[in-house]
């Protein structure tokens, strides 16, 4: 089995809070899948898609309530994490806020710890994109 048969990923949730551990685990069984084929080139890259992973499905749950879907796919060198929401904003830097639970640095993480991250709005919400080393 060589790294190209290892399919893309979709999952859809309801967008219930619950649906972020859920999207954690739908992602590291893509990983685990797709390791088995093309182990990752450092071990902290799966710790870092599923940081990402969880930080975009927090983020969507609590700006964009309603449904939202995973999407995971395998990259000429990477992992393409893409979510969709229901929301046309965009995702924005916050600054750090202690009072708040120490919340505000979501998508400084995703950008920080991804290649590329961009976001595509649309009649029915927002796809982001993140690109990943794996």
């Amino acid at each position: 089995m060589v790294a190209r048969e290892i399919l893309d990923r979709s999952v859809r949730f309801v967008g219930a809070l619950h649906d972020v551990t859920a999207a954690r685990l739908a992602a590291e069984a893509y990983l685990d899948d797709l390791a088995r084929v093309a182990p990752p080139a450092a071990p902290e890259h799966r710790d870092d898609i599923l940081l990402v992973v969880s930080e975009l499905a927090a983020n969507t749950v609590e700006y964009a309530p309603g449904p939202f879907e995973l999407r995971l796919s395998r990259s000429f060198d990477g992992v393409h994490v893409v979510l969709r929401d229901t929301s046309t904003t965009p995702p924005l830097p916050r600054p750090f806020d202690p009072g708040r639970g120490g919340r505000g640095i979501g998508w400084y993480l995703v950008q920080s710890l991804s290649r590329q991250a961009g976001v595509i709005t649309h009649d029915q919400g927002k796809d982001v994109h993140v690109f990943l080393p794996w």
